[in-house]
C-alpha cells in the first residue's frame, strides 16, 4: 500500500471538524467591544476596564468601539446585526434593553430575540438629592409639598427616557404627585442647575452624587436600591421612606448577537466572571456605590425580561416620548 506523505495526512486531517477547530481555536484574533455610549462615560469606562482584564484572560486584544446615538439604540443595533462569531460583542445597557422598546416608536432590534446576554457586570442605584439648604429633609416632605402645590416642584434629568427621568416619573406615579420634569443635555448640566436652584431635586447616579453629598453641597434624601448603600449608610431607601415597590437600578452587562454559539458564550461568561474578581476593579465599582454582579447568561436574560414590562408601563403611564 502506498504510504501517504506528511503533508497529505495533515491536509486530510484539516478537513475534519475537530482538527479545524483546533487550528482556529477561539479567540484567534482581536475582539471588538461595542459601547453604545460616548467615550469617557460610565459605560465606556467600565467597558475598557472589564475589556482589558478579559483580553488578558482570553489572550487577544479587546478593542472598544463607541457607536453612540438614539439613546443607545445605534450601538445596540450594531451588536445585534454583527456576525455571531464571537469577534463582536458589546455593552448591554438598561435603556436600550429595557426601556427604548416602549419609548421609541420603532427600534431596529428586538432586545429579547436579537441579543444574547452573556453576563451582567453591575447594578447601580441612584440617590434622590436636593440642595443642602433645601427645606426638604425626607421623601415625605417632598410629597407633602408636591401635593400642596401640584405642578410646581421640578426635578432635573440628563435627558428624556434616562434613569434620572424614569426615576422621577416612577416617583410621581407611586406617590400620586404632579411635578415638572426638566430635561437637560447631560446629567452634569442638570446637577449644575440643581446647585443653582433652578430645579428642586434630582435622582442622580450614586457615583456622581456622592462627592456633592460628602462635601455638603447637596443633601441625600433617599437611595433607589432595596437596601441601603454602604457608602451612605445613614440614607434611607425609597422603600423605607414609604414606597415599598420603588426600586431603580441602572445596570449594564456583556451581550452578543443572536446565534452566538453556546461554547463561545460560555467562554466569554467565564472570562467576564474571572475579570470581576480583580481587586482593583471591584474596589472601583464599590467606591461608586455599585453592586458587583457576574453570574450566568440565564440570570442576565431573566433580569432583562423582568425589567422590560416594568419600565414599559412607566413610560406608558407617564406618556413619555423621545426628544
Amino acid at each position: 500500500m502506498k504510504r501517504r506523505t506528511f503533508l497529505q495526512a495533515t491536509a486530510g486531517a484539516a478537513l475534519l471538524p475537530g482538527a479545524l477547530f483546533a487550528q482556529d481555536k477561539y479567540p484567534s484574533k482581536p475582539i471588538t467591544w461595542i459601547s453604545p455610549y460616548g467615550a469617557g462615560g460610565s459605560a465606556d469606562s467600565r467597558a475598557r476596564q472589564v475589556g482589558k482584564l478579559m483580553s488578558q484572560i482570553l489572550g487577544q486584544p479587546i478593542i472598544i468601539d463607541n457607536k453612540v446615538g438614539a439613546g443607545g439604540n445605534i450601538g445596540t443595533e450594531a451588536i445585534a446585526r454583527a456576525k455571531p462569531d464571537g469577534y463582536t460583542i458589546g455593552m448591554g445597557n438598561f435603556a436600550p434593553l429595557a426601556v427604548n422598546h416602549a419609548l421609541f416608536k420603532k427600534i431596529n432590534f428586538d432586545p429579547v430575540n436579537d441579543i444574547v446576554p452573556i453576563m451582567l457586570i453591575e447594578k447601580g442605584p441612584l440617590i434622590l438629592t436636593v440642595r443642602a439648604d433645601s427645606p426638604f429633609k425626607t421623601v415625605a416632605d417632598i410629597v407633602k409639598a408636591a401635593k400642596a402645590s401640584p405642578g410646581k416642584l421640578s426635578y432635573g434629568s440628563g435627558g428624556i427616557g434616562g434613569t434620572h427621568h424614569l426615576s422621577g416619573a416612577l416617583f410621581e406615579h407611586v406617590a400620586g404627585i404632579d411635578m415638572i420634569h426638566a430635561p437637560y443635555k447631560s446629567g452634569s448640566a442638570a446637577a449644575t442647575d440643581l446647585l443653582g436652584g433652578q430645579v428642586q431635586m434630582m435622582f442622580e447616579q450614586m457615583y456622581v452624587a456622592v462627592p456633592g453629598v460628602q462635601s455638603g453641597k447637596t443633601r441625600a434624601i433617599a437611595v433607589t436600591s432595596k437596601t441601603r448603600s454602604p457608602i451612605l449608610p445613614n440614607v434611607p431607601t425609597m422603600a423605607e421612606s414609604g414606597f415599598p415597590t420603588f426600586e431603580v437600578l441602572n445596570w449594564q452587562g456583556i451581550v452578543g448577537p443572536k446565534g452566538l454559539p453556546a461554547d463561545i458564550v460560555k467562554m466569554l461568561n467565564a472570562a467576564g466572571n474571572k475579570a470581576l474578581q480583580d481587586k482593583d476593579l471591584r474596589q472601583k465599582m464599590l467606591d461608586q456605590g455599585n453592586e458587583i454582579a457576574g453570574g450566568t447568561p440565564e440570570q442576565f436574560a431573566a433580569l432583562i425580561k423582568a425589567e422590560m414590562p416594568k419600565w414599559g408601563k412607566v413610560v406608558k403611564d407617564a406618556k413619555i416620548e423621545p426628544e
